[in-house]
């Protein structure tokens, strides 16, 4: 198969051909009609995360396709089935997976970094019967690409672990994918989300997919002091979508009393441990989550909203490029250019 892979940490990007997968006994080849190209997957060809254990390495964990081979222990899944599945798989028999969050298991499973992923013609997947998702007739494969990491992550941050209700305040940090998506569906249920980016393309973004407000963090000096302003007691959810301790802190700093806060962007390098203002949390009684990925189980509510209208993952697609073009488009994800959600859909 064609597939991108590297051999190095930050090294060189090369489109070549590589071995074909081959299903595992509790897994699928799924042959890829379509996968974003991730921030998450920048990291990982810089080598920050950890769980990529050997090299060479093809990344990619946010695809959508169709089932071409089924391991001989698999028994919900056929040859032909349209399915896209969550970035982290979860085994299905450890504690956390029969309490309902796969997304933290030990054992989990994740394309593009525990095994190699997406940026490919096809992917072997493990754990299938308990991950996979089966995609309705009506959503493209590029749409259902687009529900992957991002807005599968922001949906959970928003809506599971920020527990986002009707004209609450959510504040957003960082209009990048996970960040517009999250301003995407705190508006579809019912929420007043507020956008802070440095980037006035991103803001403007924002606010065309129902940021209520702006605030462009690179003219106001005080972003979470303007939005008690806006609120006038705080927010009541605050998210870092970006990943930094600058916004980590702002975000908590953001937030009324009892107010909530998630983290949902990657802290690496120097920004591995920030200094946070734990003195809010105490005096205001703050809370604090993580959101990593969403759980299998809970796509039927995230594709119940696409399917109502009051969702389009597809207003976050910015541009679909070949695989052919996918390392240059990878090398691009250091720096943030136009924002919105690159998919690979001509292999």
């Amino acid at each position: 198969m064609k597939a991108l892979v590297y051999e190095n940490f930050n090294g060189p990007l090369w489109l070549k051909q590589a071995a074909d997968p081959v299903a595992s006994p509790d897994g699928v080849v799924i042959a890829v009609r379509a996968t974003g190209v991730c921030r998450s997957d920048w990291h990982g060809w810089q080598g920050h995360d950890a769980d990529i254990k050997s090299l060479p390495h093809v990344p990619g964990h946010e695809f959508a396709g169709v089932i071409v081979e089924v391991g001989r222990d698999v028994a919900k899944w056929r040859v032909g089935d349209r399915v896209t599945m969550p970035f982290v798989a979860g085994c299905g028999q450890c504690p956390e997976c029969r309490e309902g969050a796969p997304q933290v298991c030990d054992a989990q499973f994740q394309p593009g970094f525990t095994a190699w992923g997406s940026f490919a013609e096809a992917v072997a997947v493990r754990y299938a019967d308990f991950n996979l998702v089966r995609l309705p007739e009506s959503l493209e494969f590029v749409t259902a690409a687009a529900l992957g990491c991002r807005l599968a992550t922001a949906y959970r941050a928003v809506a599971i672990q920020g527990r986002a209700a009707p004209d609450e305040w959510v504040a957003v940090f960082g209009c990048g994918g996970v960040g517009l998506s999250a301003i995407m569906i705190a508006k579809a249920l019912g929420a007043r989300p507020i956008a802070i980016d440095v980037r006035a393309e991103s803001l403007a973004m924002a606010q065309s997919l129902g940021a209520e407000h702006a605030i462009n963090a690179a003219t106001v000096a005080d972003p979470a002091a303007a939005i008690g302003e806006l609120t006038g007691r705080g927010a009541h959810l605050s998210l870092d979508a970006l990943g930094s301790g600058t916004t980590a802190a702002n975000s908590l700093r953001s937030l009324r009393k009892r107010g909530r806060h998630v983290q949902v962007g990657l802290l690496a390098g120097s920004e591995f441990q920030p200094r946070l203002p734990m003195e809010l949390v105490i005096g205001r009684e703050l809370e604090i989550y993580g959101s990593h990925g969403l759980a299998a189980a809970d796509y039927a509510k995230l594709l119940a909203l696409v399917a109502s209208g009051k969702l389009d993952p597809r207003r976050l697609v910015h541009r679909t490029i070949s695989l052919a073009e996918a390392p240059a488009a990878l090398a691009a994800m250091g720096s943030f250019g136009q924002p919105g959600i690159t998919v690979i859909a001509e292999f």
